[in-house]
């Protein structure tokens, strides 16, 4: 029971608080007339993208917590507040170089929690990876948006 209690707190957590996050930083008209590199997606694509995302988050933290990895929990409490820290700071203060390095400072810590996962728990680390893939292209549209828009 212990258990099921702790997984639903980081699901709560990790997708709980993305859903917040998103409610409260949504893309506006400073985002829409914004020119943007060739490789920007679709904005329907952002929001089941990060669903997926934040369970896989959520159910690594839920490891690396039954493990009492201390220093992979300290890079996953990391990386989940410069997670959260961006989408107010891109959207809502169109800080674009601000966040691109929140953004990169978001996929370092993605990066040392692969790192300390890898040997001690492949579970966690392979949930991190397609999140580490798309942060690292997430860093990527923030530098272009960030040259294009100067």
């Amino acid at each position: 029971m212990k258990s099921v209690l702790s997984l639903v707190v980081f699901l709560a957590v990790s997708l709980g608080g993305g859903a917040w996050i998103g409610t409260i930083a949504r893309p506006d008209g400073w985002y829409r007339h914004l020119a943007k590199p060739w490789f920007n997606p679709p904005d329907w694509i952002f929001a089941p993208v990060w669903s997926v995302l934040y369970v896989l988050i959520a159910l690594a933290g839920w490891r690396i917590w039954q493990s009492k990895n201390r220093k992979a929990l300290s890079a996953w409490v990391i990386q989940m507040a410069l997670n959260f820290l961006w989408p107010p700071l891109f959207f809502n203060a169109h800080a674009t170089l601000p966040a691109l390095v929140v953004i990169l400072g978001l996929l370092a810590s993605i990066l040392i929690f692969l790192g300390r996962t890898g040997e001690r728990d492949r579970f966690a680390f392979w949930c991190f990876v397609p999140y580490a893939m798309w942060v690292a292209y997430a860093s990527l549209l923030n530098a272009a948006i960030l040259k294009l828009n100067g």
